[in-house]
């Protein structure tokens, strides 16, 4: 049916503000590409349109692009919108995906019709297969629009579906505007791939919007600035000093590229690292490792400064201890190889002001549990967070507004709830309300000679001594042990560098750590000691390693583990009955819960809290709270908005906030001067058909011959992956999807194709699985074709996964920058007739697979399907086929090298005996009476002789 031609009206449910039932309206009016500010509840206004298509019955509408949670959240909200409508035909949201995808299931569902969610991958297969026609489906419902890209799966879909659809209505939905101001119009492009030709935004300044938002009610904000410490803000100056160094010496060795947004800025942005590295990826291979290495310290740079603002003074010191360990150079290395911020004077200011902020003094190389005292020589400075403060304070404020001005009975609950950035803050403010009430004392203090953390008393006033005194102890006893294992790397390492300068370690023993050799060092030191080393880099205090991947688990916080270790107590409750069993007052109810998107506004409605502290800012999370407080009269919010001034934290926040506005005005100016985008999906090229349907080929050329059938590709359903079936969809290429068993590609009946990314050729390589698909190919196919593809847009060369292919951790360069390419020389010898193909990207292999088709022959689906597999697993009694039955025969090329070295074996024996015996070992414990039937008696003997004389008799025929 067209879109906004149902015969029965329009469903509106829980749609209470006015540009919500607009944009209602105008979905159900005609196609559009809906982007919407950021917590202003997309999924509602989903969830009710999808609701309006189930409840007239007869109509198949499948949502494409959800998450799992996305469905959860939309499966729920139609079967409350059910429950209250009682509409007999509305049938809800079903999902189909990897757990659900049998072919007879899926087809029921289909048939069935109603509201279903499918994913990409299972979606397209099924449209190409027809198991779902194209023309029974009365619309398509597309999530997180951003992402759709010319070559994505999603586009693949959407041109399938206007191919053969013409008047099913087609709807797009995203939160996010920043993706679609990036490029040459970049509006129209995505309008183009959807093939829609409206767009419709929403931006928070919207006057629709901004009307229904700050009406007569609204929530109550209080806006709290705290102050950072002295010593946090030269952390986080020296932190963009170094930040701001590396960007100047990335746009010094890259002047050609793109910088305008490579600035202090910018680097604030979440996605910084990761757009520096998008520009610097076609020519990642002509880049210096010197600019190899700066880009990878920003992403550690800014790691560095969130963990300032988010982890508490311990844990940040734990966590630059590890940075500097795994930034430290490997013995031997020159002041070249290691990270050029660690020689900057802010580095010292980094590192000497964190370990300020724990303690003074020095570290007793004593044992240190984590039940005993703190060493006498060292001084704990334990600075706390200046949020903790101000947090304890707010409730104290709201316990005391509670109890002397009790507010008037709402529909709201007492529910305090407090909002966090991450799970790792959430255990840490938690851990903190558990014990600022807490006081430590001395055991000298008390007279039980009991540990400080044993004895508790009640504070006077909140306090993070208790908590902080116990990670300072935690934090001993992970040095100790930091240090030791660190020792046994480097003399790991040091070891691994000596075999490789005297050439007397084995390969296969290369970088594997001494049994029962490790070297104890002594653990601590001075705070104020000699911050750098001889070479001048900062100095990593007791620990030295170049690699410590196994403890960057220990870097996060612990919790408050010890203090449920300590309540843990065993109670028979059997016989207590309900006594002990109640429900918590909502009043008293104090939760602590880390921002999670969309999936916020259920958390508002089922908590329905009066209080509401921001522990960290979040503008999506302000707006939801706006629509949460307009939606509900007769409840009340009041809002706590706390931030650290002149920190990172407040840029990020106005950041955020400026680019989404940014982005709206540019797509608010490029729809105003945007031409109409017309698709024609189904069109074909006059002249090309008449030149398909005209065939010479066909004895000398005297005849002509109609084959006016379009050209057809076989693809593997594994392919579907890549964007390859998409763009030879977009060529006007048939696609037949099906589970082959040989290759990848099947262009004709001889022309046979095996595709490769680059990781996974070296991954073939390493397993044998690569010759197994070459033998079979050249079994079956004239023309065999191994397909290199490189990703678009990213180096076309082999030389940055040359160190991918080492299995050694420490590498050889001369040999293992030719590893990849001396296995493609011998697996060309191995298969002369088996050609290689270079691509650099999946539109050049379209180009290819469209120059290889001419003047071929179409190719049978059936046929390819059949191909390499046994008489019974073409009439469906085998239990392994497809990937499985090529991994059964699969062939390792080492072992065959070994062989050719063994007297009595030559090519064709070779061949024999690796089809018929299992390894090696196998091999090597076979009789001469067992080699005869193989190889021959003479052969046998010589095999059986060589791998049994034994060593001595060996060296005395030498």
């Amino acid at each position: 049916m067209p879109a906004g031609s149902s015969t029965q009206p329009p469903v509106k449910l829980s749609l209470p503000l006015q540009f919500q039932q607009d944009l209602y309206n105008l979905l159900r009016a005609e196609d559009l590409l809906v982007i919407l500010a950021r917590g202003l509840g997309l999924l509602k206004i989903v969830t009710n349109l999808l609701h309006s298509y189930d409840a007239t019955g007869n109509s198949l509408v499948i949502v494409v692009g959800a998450e799992d949670r996305e469905n959860d959240w939309i499966g729920e909200a139609l079967a409350e919108h059910y429950a209250i409508s009682r509409s007999a035909q509305a049938r809800g949201l079903r999902v189909i995906n990897t757990e659900k995808a049998s072919v007879p299931m899926r087809e029921k569902i289909y048939a069935e019709g109603g509201i279903v969610s499918v994913t990409s991958r299972i979606l397209v297969v099924d449209l190409l297969s027809k198991l779902l026609d194209p023309e029974t489906v009365t619309g398509l419902v597309i999530l997180h629009a951003e992402k759709i890209i010319a070559t994505s799966v999603e586009a693949f879909i959407v041109r399938i579906y206007r191919q053969f659809n013409k008047i099913g209505f087609l709807k797009a939905f995203s939160d996010s505007p920043e993706p679609f101001v990036s490029g040459f119009a970049p509006l129209a492009n995505m309008m183009r791939n959807l093939f829609l030709r409206k767009p419709s935004l929403w931006p928070r300044f919207h006057v629709t919007v901004a009307q229904s938002l700050e009406g007569k009610k609204k929530a109550e904000v209080i806006e709290l600035e705290v102050p950072m410490t002295e010593s946090m803000r030269a952390i986080q100056n020296a932190i963009l000093e170094c930040v701001e160094v590396s960007i100047g010496e990335l746009k010094k060795a890259n002047s050609g590229l793109e910088m305008e947004d490579w600035t202090l800025d910018s680097a604030l942005h979440k996605n910084f690292d990761v757009i520096i590295r998008r520009q610097l990826d076609p020519v990642w291979h002509r880049v210096s490792w010197r600019t190899k290495q700066i880009a990878g310290d920003l992403t550690v740079l800014r790691s560095i400064l969130h963990s300032l603002l988010s982890y508490d003074c311990v844990s940040f010191v734990k966590y630059l201890d590890t940075v500097l360990a795994a930034h430290s150079p490997p013995p031997g290395s020159t002041r070249q190889n290691q990270s050029p911020w660690l020689f900057l004077d802010a580095a010292n200011t980094i590192f000497q002001s964190a370990r300020s902020r724990v303690y003074s003094g020095k570290v007793d190389d004593g044992s240190v549990l984590p039940t005993s005292n703190l060493p006498d020589t060292l001084r704990p400075v334990l600075e706390e967070q200046p949020k903790w403060e101000l947090l304890s304070d707010i409730l104290d404020e709201i316990e005391r507004e509670n109890y002397f001005n009790p507010v008037i009975r709402d529909d709201s609950n007492g529910t305090i709830l407090i909002m966090c950035n991450d799970q790792p803050t959430c255990r840490q403010v938690r851990e903190y309300l558990q014990t600022m009430r807490l006081k430590a004392t001395k055991p000298e203090e008390n007279g039980t000679g009991q540990a400080p953390h044993e004895v508790e008393e009640e504070a006077e006033k909140p306090s993070a001594e208790f908590m902080l005194r116990r990670k300072l102890r935690e934090y001993l006893v992970w040095k100790r042990t930091f240090a030791q294992v660190s020792a046994s790397l480097f003399e790991e390492n040091q070891k691994s560098l000596n075999g490789i300068k005297e050439a007397s370690i084995s390969n296969n023993f290369r970088g594997r750590a001494p049994p029962n050799k490790r070297r104890r060092i002594r653990g601590g030191g001075a705070a104020g000691t000699n911050p750098r080393t001889a070479n001048g880099a900062v100095s990593a205090a007791d620990e030295k390693a170049a690699q410590v991947a196994n403890l960057l688990a220990e870097i996060q916080p612990a919790g408050d583990e010890t203090l449920v270790k300590e309540d843990v107590v065993i109670d028979d409750l059997t016989e207590a009955g309900d006594d002990f069993f109640e429900l918590y007052d909502p009043d008293d109810s104090l939760i602590i819960h880390p921002y999670d998107a969309d999936m916020d506004d259920n958390l508002l409605e089922e908590l329905r809290p009066r209080y509401i502290i921001m522990y960290s800012p979040s503008s999506d999370f302000i707006r939801r709270v706006e629509v949460y407080r307009s939606s509900h009269t007769d409840r009340n919010v009041r809002v706590y908005f706390t931030y650290y001034g002149g920190s990172v934290e407040e840029q990020r926040y106005l950041s955020s906030v400026r680019r989404e506005k940014d982005a709206f005005t540019k797509l608010i100016r490029e729809r105003g001067s945007m031409a109409i985008t017309l698709t024609d999906t189904g069109a074909v090229d006059p002249q090309e058909a008449f030149l398909r349907t005209v065939n010479t080929r066909i004895a000398g050329g005297g005849r002509l011959a109609a084959t006016a059938a379009p050209p057809t590709v076989v693809v593997d359903v594994r392919e579907f992956r890549s964007a390859l079936p998409s763009l030879l969809h977009g060529r006007s290429m048939v696609v037949v999807p099906c589970q082959l068993t040989v290759g990848d590609y099947v262009l004709s009946p001889s022309i046979c194709i095996e595709r490769k990314s680059v990781r996974d050729l070296i991954s073939s390589f390493k397993n044998g699985r690569l010759f197994n698909q070459a033998e079979t190919m050249l079994q079956h196919y004239k023309n065999p074709f191994l397909l290199i593809e490189f990703e678009h847009n990213k180096s076309f060369t082999l030389d940055p996964f040359a160190d991918l292919s080492s299995i050694s951790t420490l590498k050889l360069p001369e040999n293992d920058n030719k590893d990849l390419q001396s296995k493609l020389v011998l697996l060309t010898l191995a298969f002369p007739r088996l050609k290689i193909i270079w691509s650099s990207s999946p539109y050049q292999t379209a180009e290819i697979f469209e120059e290889l088709k001419k003047n071929q022959e179409e190719p049978d689906p059936i046929r390819a399907v059949q191909i390499g597999l046994s008489p019974e697993e073409e009439a469906g009694g085998s239990m392994v086929g497809g990937e499985q039955a090529g991994a059964a025969r699969t062939f390792n090329p080492v072992p065959q090298d070994l062989l050719r070295c063994v007297p009595g074996v030559d090519n064709k024996k070779l061949q024999r005996l690796v089809l018929e015996v299992r390894n090696v070992q196998e091999l090597a414990n076979m009789s001469v009476q067992e080699l005869d039937p193989l190889v021959g008696v003479e052969s046998g003997r010589r095999i059986w002789k060589f791998f049994n004389r034994s060593v001595f008799e060996g060296e005395g025929e030498a």
